[in-house]
């Protein structure tokens, strides 16, 4: 017998400070306590104007969280309270009596209470200290380390961003964040399940690792099933631990999606004595890290059934400062738009979460590789107790919660924190203290080749695989490029060779809907976190666009730069193929509204940089690279036909044909010669080989006197909303539909597309509402480079 009882009713949260404003409110569990007084009305949404900086008394204040249930069991039962999430200096109480204390947002705790247990009422208190005074004092004992920020987030295992990073707001929060039950169970229980899945051949090989927590010493038996394959183990008494090992004839395999099919099978686990199950959802597959030296430095390959796969990946934040708000269906949605702009792959970056087995979950049944950084994010860590043993019991914990995921592609120990040491002046500020280097070398690798040994370990990002070498070295392992939005020109991407991008990117504001939620101004005001953020959105515009004269032009031609930039950089690392083996763009999602790098705003809108991303990350792609045309086919098959190259006047006129017979080889790369234009500013190069094609222009716009824009507009309503058919008079320089002015639910299939004279374009808008044609066919909803010359 084995019961669990969910106590997430009844909760109240209360503030410990003498004076406090806030007396015993409703509760909501899982939750936090911003997320409480808002649903309280007692504080104004966090993510409006400046009310960020007006609530920052929050995260130095103390909690007091406080429920009653009722127990009436038999009395010979075990019974344990489970926290499985605690936001995070945290003492619990059960009837006045403590039953221990927690410092780690990243940990399950679980209690023994039976003896404690009353029949009828029963009080359960949770106290959260400030996560600000744990923080302090911890540096205060172990000595300063530097970090970005001047709060110290790695003094506490806590979501370093909740503190506030260059793209989100310092929301620190408290709460008992995950769910809290009580485990009520007789003779023995399924203490932790860990399973190793790997193929030997083709076949499936399944060892399973089971332990369990005894009420009494009498022989057990446990069975494990996946795949039509059974096997048992007997646990004789006072035994705890057995290992069962399944063999799996030629099972389908798990791929990742644009290689294969994601086969997934269920593996169960039984407690026979009391029926007690662990299920869970697993996939065969073997993966390995290929960095094999060449000639021009290591390989940074991940290998999936043994076939290479190029990471056409996006970095992954958290998709709300207050993570409780992150549904599956908030999930599933961000997971599309991510599989929608064909990306293969999300790396979870160290300065969030471990995030729920709802992410993992998606991830798998949808083919998206992960990356997941253990939390540490670009600062120093100190190494210490009781900093050290809370890292270790962390990192073991979710190792063995993650493991049987095939998602899960590779462990990353650190972002950033190399490169700090190397760079930032933390060596002569440390002055001998230490900073982490033991977690990243040592115990987490030691973690993982124990408890998850057939997935690879890396041991931070950017890092060159030996610390004799630049972490940032482009030949070796990782790099993160981020001279381009801080000092340099977009076009600066062009000068990198690296082996794989982990981080790259550059800002652009969110859509005009998310701008004015988040706004009350008039223009809206964005949320800027970057240092200079505004002028170098400004500054990067260079010579490749004109000055904004307005607010609406500042919009439109800023996230038209970002959406540029990130084409330039994704375009040239593709073409570098098979030496570049991955870029992973930086970000993909939003927690707030914010001007940022996400190519997918705070509230889910899609930016213009999210259409170009899912056309830079095409299976199937042409680009202008170093005076060639370059054709890039990441597909399984041939891309064979006739290359057509055609030079055109401004006016559309055709200046010059050729014509190339290719063929490029499945997951290849193939070059033909750029055609030379007789007058680069007054000339425009159309290729096209099968369905795909790409408009070229010679020289920046800044330079090309483009006319002014003219053209025929057609809107015709449908079922789910409007069809808008664009047909040019003039060339039209990256056209763009933005309906979300018009209506905030409002969406566009597609944008930035240049027509020549008489091409058209049809765009599908999705609202909520009608629209008034003549406010959608003109500007500001309707766009393009025309109107700004």
């Amino acid at each position: 017998m084995s019961v669990y009882r969910p106590l997430d009713h009844g909760w109240t949260v209360t503030a410990v400070a003498a004076g406090s404003p806030v007396e015993r409110v409703p509760a909501t569990v899982p939750g936090c306590v911003h997320t409480d007084l808002l649903a309280a009305g007692l504080i104004d949404d966090p993510y409006l104007d400046d009310n960020e900086d007006r609530l920052a008394w929050i995260g130095r204040t103390s909690w007091r969280y406080e429920t009653e249930f009722a127990f009436g069991g038999p009395g010979d039962v075990q019974a344990d309270l489970v926290f499985e999430g605690l936001d995070t200096v945290a003492t619990v109480s059960l009837n006045g009596v403590e039953l221990g204390a927690t410092a780690n947002m990243h940990r399950t705790y679980r209690f023994p209470v039976r003896d404690l247990l009353r029949t009828g009422g029963n009080t359960l208190a949770v106290d959260f200290d400030s996560p600000y005074a744990h923080a302090e004092r911890q540096r205060a004992a172990a000595g300063d380390r530097p970090g970005p920020y001047p709060a110290p987030y790695q003094f506490i295992r806590k979501m370093a961003c909740n503190f506030g990073w260059d793209w989100g707001p310092a929301l620190v929060t408290a709460g008992i964040w995950r769910p809290v039950g009580l485990h009520t169970w007789r003779i023995a229980r399924l203490a932790e399940v860990r399973p190793e899945i790997t193929l030997d051949g083709r076949d499936g090989v399944v060892r399973v690792h089971v332990a369990v927590e005894r009420a009494a010493d009498v022989p057990l038996t446990v069975t494990a099933a996946v795949a039509g394959t059974v096997a048992a183990a007997s646990l004789a008494a006072g035994e705890h631990e057995a290992v069962l090992e399944l063999r799996v004839r030629e099972p389908g395999l798990w791929w990742p999606r644009g290689h294969g099919a994601q086969a997934r099978h269920p593996l169960t686990v039984t407690l026979e004595q009391t029926g007690e199950t662990w299920t869970r959802q697993v996939g065969f597959r073997s993966i390995r890290l290929d960095t094999s030296p060449d000639a021009a430095g290591s390989a940074f390959t991940l290998v999936v059934n043994d076939e290479p796969v190029f990471v056409r990946g996006a970095n992954w934040i958290p998709d709300d400062c207050f993570p409780t708000r992150t549904t599956r269906d908030q999930l599933a949605e961000r997971f599309a738009q991510a599989c929608e702009a064909n990306v293969n792959l999300l790396r979870v970056w160290g300065g969030g979460l471990y995030e729920s087995d709802d992410f993992y979950d998606l991830a798998d049944e949808l083919g998206l590789l992960v990356f997941q950084d253990f939390p540490f994010a670009c600062a120093a860590y100190p190494e210490e107790e009781p900093l050290y043993s809370e890292v270790a019991a962390e990192a073991c914990e979710q190792v063995v919660r993650l493991a049987p995921h095939p998602s899960l592609a590779l462990w990353i120990g650190n972002n950033e924190n190399f490169l700090g040491y190397a760079d930032w002046g933390w060596e002569e500020r440390l002055e001998g203290r230490t900073w982490g280097a033991a977690y990243y070398l040592d115990v987490l690798p030691g973690i993982v080749s124990e408890l998850d040994p057939a997935r690879p370990y890396w041991p931070g990002t950017p890092y060159s695989g030996d610390l004799g070498r630049h972490p940032n070295a482009p030949e070796h392992g990782t790099v993160h490029i981020w001279d381009v939005w801080n000092e340099r020109d977009y076009l600066h991407y062009a000068t990198w060779r690296p082996r794989f991008v982990a981080e790259f990117g550059f800002q652009g504001p969110p859509t005009h809907a998310t701008l004015r939620r988040g706004s009350s101004q008039d223009p809206p005001v964005s949320h800027q976190k970057a240092a200079d953020g505004d002028a170098k959105l400004l500054r990067g515009l260079g010579d490749h666009l004109p000055r904004p004269r307005s607010f609406d032009d500042w919009h439109y031609l800023t996230q038209l730069n970002q959406a540029r930039a990130v084409t330039f950089g994704i375009e040239r690392f593709r073409a570098l193929m098979p030496y570049c083996m991955g870029v992973i763009v930086w970000q993909l999602n939003d927690c707030w509204p914010v001007t940022s790098w996400s190519v997918v705003d705070g509230e889910g809108r899609r930016k213009p940089a999210w259409y170009a991303l899912r056309r830079a990350y095409a299976d199937r792609l042409l680009t202008v690279q170093d005076g060639d045309v370059v054709m890039i086919n990441d597909s399984p098959h041939p891309w064979s036909g006739e290359l057509e190259l055609v030079r055109h006047s401004l006016s559309g006129e055709p200046l010059a044909k050729e014509f190339f017979p290719v063929r490029v080889r499945p997951r290849g790369v193939t070059r033909v010669p750029l055609p030379v234009p007789a007058e680069p500013e007054a000339e425009v190069l159309v290729a096209v080989l099968g369905e795909v094609r790409v408009v070229h222009f010679f020289a920046e716009d800044t330079a090309i006197a483009f006319p002014r824009a003219e053209f025929e507009a057609e809107v015709r309503p449908v079922t789910d909303g409007h069809l808008v058919t664009v047909t040019a008079r003039t060339v039209l320089r990256d056209l763009a539909l933005f309906p979300d002015r018009l209506d905030q639910d409002a969406t566009v299939d597609d944008m930035l597309i240049t027509l020549l004279p008489g091409e058209r374009a049809v765009f599908h808008v999705r609202g909520s509402r009608d629209l008034d044609p003549a406010a959608l066919t003109s500007a500001p909803v309707l766009r393009c480079v025309n109107d700004l010359r």
